[in-house]
């Protein structure tokens, strides 16, 4: 698949003293690279004294050795990568967001997009607020200090501050004394806590996180909950909960989560499975081999290979060193890439009839060319099936979809889709079973890109670029 974006992956550690919390952070990053490859970064909270190391780039391109030992020990650490959703890939942006404020420090990490943000950012800045970034993470950050100055504690400010906020947030943050999570009442994007053996509280987006550090998984922050970690223990404020629909992201269950996770109770790897054995069962086609595209494609074709009978086989070769098609910003640099990124096996798929199967069509452009290397490698047949249903309307809760009318679904039948991309056959799964995909029995998913309606109200401009400056002939005649 390819053109479509997801924003980030967030990180926290609280250690009962002073420790190495930095490569806590470092590895946790790494597990995380999935979920953001624009940029990384790291704020290390030693008893108040904050040192900060962030930067354009893959985690072990922004912390070479030296630049990660220079961070030091402390014992709070917050971690961020980034793909952004609201705002320019620019340095400025870089996560996580640094305040100094007349109540102290704040370091916040956030994966998400809020809906309300350019309310909100207009209202501080009529009253004097400076922006230097132009992502809505900042204005989260603006509004949790403007809270702290009447506030008892952060955790109290950090409340408040959910009274304002609408959309999706993840959210670490580090006061000078305490580690801060906290999850929006809809429970749009995943956030879980897990602990060392020395007593150190991990915060992360994603279980795998936690499972490269050695840190043992607890339990999934609910929807609406807010979680402070001191040196005098682990405390949880509810006040939020149950005060929305839940409505996780059903995508990350489809593509954004790494396969080896547990969110909200359920096994990516199991929930990707089922929605190629629902395809199975919705589409099926006498074929000779079923495969996947590397990576969120493979779970999906072992389930319908399971389900249908059909043998499952490895059609392709992945670049190792090759990212995520959908990170790079430009659709340039996505069809450049393409071509160094997959290879096929021939002799997995010359003269047979092949399953493909893939966890989504944007634009149709990555899967075009995808399916052109299958032909020239002598696949008799291919008949696509996609573990997800169309995508029909824009996301405003942290994927990159703000242009409905580019989306191929909104100008094809599937039977043109498949013209256009050169298969025999296409097959969607419904919306009806993709909310069946994982074994939680809390449910609720947001749908609203397949069509499924939105949870909140939706922003008059959902745009990633609606705070970057742009300013006319007119205005700088004005401001000359």
């Amino acid at each position: 698949m390819g053109g479509l974006h997801e924003e980030c992956g967030v990180f926290g550690a609280c250690a009962p003293c002073t420790a190495d919390v930095a490569p806590l952070a470092y590895y946790a990053l790494y597990a995380l690279q999935h979920r953001g490859q624009e940029s990384a970064g790291i704020v290390v909270n030693d008893d108040g004294v904050f040192a900060s190391c962030r930067d354009v780039g893959l985690v072990n391109e922004v912390f070479p050795p030296q630049r990660l030992a220079a961070l030091g020990r402390g014992n709070i650490a917050v971690g961020h990568v980034r793909y952004g959703t609201t705002g320019s890939d620019n340095k400025r942006n870089v996560q996580p967001i640094l305040v100094n404020h007349y109540k102290g420090r704040m370091a916040l990490a956030h994966n998400g997009n809020l809906t309300n943000s350019r309310e909100l950012r207009q209202e501080l800045e009529s009253k004097g607020s400076i922006f230097h970034t132009t992502t809505d993470s900042e204005v989260i950050a603006y509004i949790i200090v403007q809270e702290r100055l009447r506030a008892p504690s952060i955790e109290a400010a950090v409340s408040a501050a959910m009274d304002r906020i609408e959309g999706a947030y993840s959210l670490v943050l580090s006061s000078p004394t305490k580690l801060i999570a906290a999850r929006d009442p809809h429970g749009f994007r995943p956030l879980c806590m897990g602990r060392m053996k020395d007593g150190t509280v991990i915060f992360a987006s994603e279980s795998c996180a936690l499972d490269a550090i050695g840190a043992e998984f607890e339990r999934d922050i609910r929807p609406g909950e807010i979680v402070v970690a001191d040196k005098s223990g682990v405390r949880s404020d509810v006040s939020h909960c149950g005060t929305a629909p839940k409505k996780l992201c059903v995508f990350e269950f489809i593509y954004f989560a790494r396969p080896d996770s547990v969110i909200d109770g359920s096994s990516v790897h199991t929930a990707r499975q089922r929605a190629g054995a629902f395809l199975a069962l919705e589409h099926p086609v006498q074929a000779d081999v079923v495969i996947g595209v590397p990576d969120s494609g493979l779970d999906a074709a072992m389930g319908y290979a399971r389900q249908s009978g059909i043998p499952y086989g490895m059609g392709f070769i992945k670049n190792k060193y090759i990212g995520r098609t959908f990170i790079s910003p430009t659709q340039t640099m996505r069809e450049s890439e393409v071509h160094i990124k997959l290879n096929p096996i021939r002799s997995a798929v010359e003269g047979k009839r092949v399953v493909l199967i893939d966890d989504s069509i944007v634009r149709g452009t990555t899967c075009r060319r995808t399916i052109r290397l299958l032909r020239e490698a002598g696949a008799k047949e291919i008949h696509m099936r996609v573990s997800a249903p169309p995508f029909v309307a824009a996301c405003y809760y942290g994927t990159d979809i703000d242009d409905p009318a580019k989306l191929i679904a909104n100008n094809h039948t599937v039977e043109e889709i498949a013209q256009l991309i050169g298969v025999d056959s296409l097959g969607y799964l419904s919306l009806e079973d993709v909310v069946k995909l994982a074994d939680n029995t809390q449910g609720g998913f947001c749908t609203a890109c397949f069509g499924g309606g939105y949870p909140t109200s939706v922003p008059r401009d959902g745009g990633k670029d609606r705070f970057e400056c742009k300013i006319s002939e007119k205005e700088r005649e004005e401001h000359a």
